[in-house]
């Protein structure tokens, strides 16, 4: 008829009659008159932390917890983060809750759910906690871009680079990368007339980047088809305004029209011009082999005026010498003592010296 319950020092008990509830027992040993057997006993475990008890409703509504227990009362659109000696212990969706605060130190942090995106230091190890993922969505914003957020299709704010965590089940989130660092776009085969009726295949390089994100995406639907368009547009218009000279000989004239159409079209949707060229000019097969001919033919002209100048240079510079050497016959002299000393020192020379007149020439000629 008596009966004995026992509390441990980290333990506490919830004493229920005929399933009501009674008290909240202390550690020590505890004795009831129970004749007919009424009495419940709880225990709880105070290191858990959390209480688990089936009528914690009603244990809360009568005060018995008092400062042993954090109480935890979520409305729809709260969310709560628990921290038990300083370490998250887990994510609370709305309802009721108490944790043990006897031999742990915890701490509720209570958040707006409506708030969909929301901040908290420990978001680093919101996902490793249990049932997490369920209600908590991360996304990383990569260095060098920036995140869109959209809630239920309406834009929220720009994201810098970083990691974000967003509610689950309170709206459609959706974060949109943008990449902020320099692209090179490859704009090849396009086969363009020129302004002689030569049909011709240009490709070109274009390097450009995003400076405006939100202005970006809301004017177009997809910013890379948007540059692609613009520089066909653009080639078309400068290349189908010259002849094929025009185009071949002023190359930098035309890769500055070329800018100067391309940039005002993607600064109207956001976007930066860093560089823009052209890589190739495909001539076809019969008139490319057609200059070639013309080519060749220019260099032969010019070749042979080279040769031409040169003869003449050669011929004025030998009707020169010969009137020094007539004017001159000292240097006459001169002349031919230098052909006779080139003859005696590429063959072996031999002079017969014969009658007195032959000697004589030859002492002279010396």
């Amino acid at each position: 008829m008596i009966r004995s319950i026992h509390v441990a020092r980290y333990e506490r008990a919830f004493l229920f009659r005929a399933r009501d509830f009674v008290r909240v027992l202390p550690p020590g040993r505890h004795l009831y008159f129970d004749p007919l057997l009424r009495l419940r006993v709880e225990l709880e475990d105070v290191t858990g932390p959390r209480v688990e008890s089936e009528r914690l409703d009603v244990i809360v509504k009568s005060g018995a917890l008092g400062d042993e227990a954090v109480v935890v009362d979520l409305a729809d659109g709260k969310r709560a983060l628990v921290f038990v000696d300083g370490r998250l212990e887990c994510v609370l969706v709305p309802g009721l809750y108490a944790f043990w605060k006897v031999l742990r130190d915890v701490r509720v942090e209570v958040l707006d759910a409506t708030q969909v995106r929301f901040e908290t230091p420990a978001l680093g190890k919101l996902l490793t906690i249990p049932g997490a993922s369920a209600l908590v969505e991360l996304i990383d914003v990569e260095a060098g871009a920036v995140g869109l957020y959209f809630l239920n299709g309406v834009f929220q704010e720009a994201l810098p680079s970083g990691r974000y965590a967003f509610w689950k089940g309170e709206g459609r989130v959706e974060v949109r990368r943008i990449e902020l660092r320099e692209q090179v776009l490859d704009v090849g085969g396009q086969e363009i007339m020129t302004a002689d009726k030569v049909t011709l295949r240009v490709n070109a390089v274009l390097a450009y980047r995003v400076e405006d994100a939100v202005k970006c995406i809301s004017a177009t639907a997809d910013y890379a088809q948007v540059v692609y368009r613009e520089v066909q547009l653009a080639l078309r218009a400068v290349v189908g305004t010259r002849t094929l000279d025009g185009l071949l000989n002023e190359k930098d004239k035309v890769v500055a029209d070329l800018e100067s159409l391309v940039k005002p079209r993607l600064a109207a949707v956001g976007l930066g011009l860093g560089a823009v060229g052209i890589r190739d000019v495909i001539l076809p097969g019969e008139m490319k082999d057609l200059l070639n001919k013309v080519t060749e033919a220019q260099k032969v002209a010019e070749a042979n005026l080279i040769t031409r100048r040169e003869e003449v240079a050669a011929l004025r510079s030998q009707l020169n010498a010969a009137r020094l050497i007539e004017s001159s016959p000292t240097l006459m002299r001169l002349r031919e003592l230098e052909v006779l000393e080139k003859v005696t020192g590429k063959a072996k020379l031999s002079i017969v010296l014969g009658d007195g007149g032959l000697a004589d020439k030859v002492v002279k000629l010396l």
